[in-house]
């Protein structure tokens, strides 16, 4: 009988503490962008998958003032490269470009998304790690967007830019976030 309520209690502990690890963009603040991705919960929009099928989501869509953005499952704006070249398989930003564009990686061979219509892969980065891409190119966080809704790195040097839902460069100018 013990056994049986404690199973029960730990359940029931579980799921509370499971419900309240979901939110909404711009609810969480980060000190700097994760370097690598995580499968962390997020909350479900009105009208979308399930919330387990969010929650399992590494790459998702949100509304910027760019328009739509892909973005990783903690709400951060991921960012393209132009200098980067379609299914080359590697990346074109090395060495002191990577401290302030730190690559998205994930673990998983088919990371999962939300409403992101692009083809997604990985490649691999020169230290070992899976590097995502979408539609070939290779997908950056920007060291300065702290915080979920940044898009300070929007048409930075002319070379960096946010990514769409189908994987093309947003080219529009961005304000300063979501």
């Amino acid at each position: 009988m013990t056994t049986r309520l404690s199973l029960g209690i730990g359940a029931l502990v579980l799921s509370a503490a499971l419900a309240g690890c979901g939110g909404s963009p711009g609810t969480t603040t980060s000190s700097a962008p994760p370097p690598a991705s995580s499968a962390a919960p997020t909350s479900a929009a009105p009208g979308s998958a399930s919330a387990s099928a969010m929650a399992a989501a590494e790459m998702k869509v949100a509304s910027s003032s760019a328009g739509q953005i892909v973005v990783d499952s903690k709400g951060m704006s991921l960012y393209f490269f132009t200098k980067d070249v379609k299914d080359s398989g590697k990346s074109a930003c090395v060495d002191a470009c990577l401290a302030a564009w730190p690559i998205f990686t994930t673990t998983s061979d088919a990371p999962a998304v939300e409403g992101v219509t692009g083809t997604v892969g990985t490649i691999t980065s020169p230290d070992g790690k899976k590097h995502v891409t979408l539609n070939g190119m290779p997908l950056y966080y920007y060291a300065k967007d702290k915080a979920p809704g940044d898009v300070t790195g929007q048409g930075v040097g002319s070379v960096w830019y946010l990514v769409s839902p189908s994987g093309e460069m947003v080219k529009g100018a961005a304000a300063s976030g979501y």
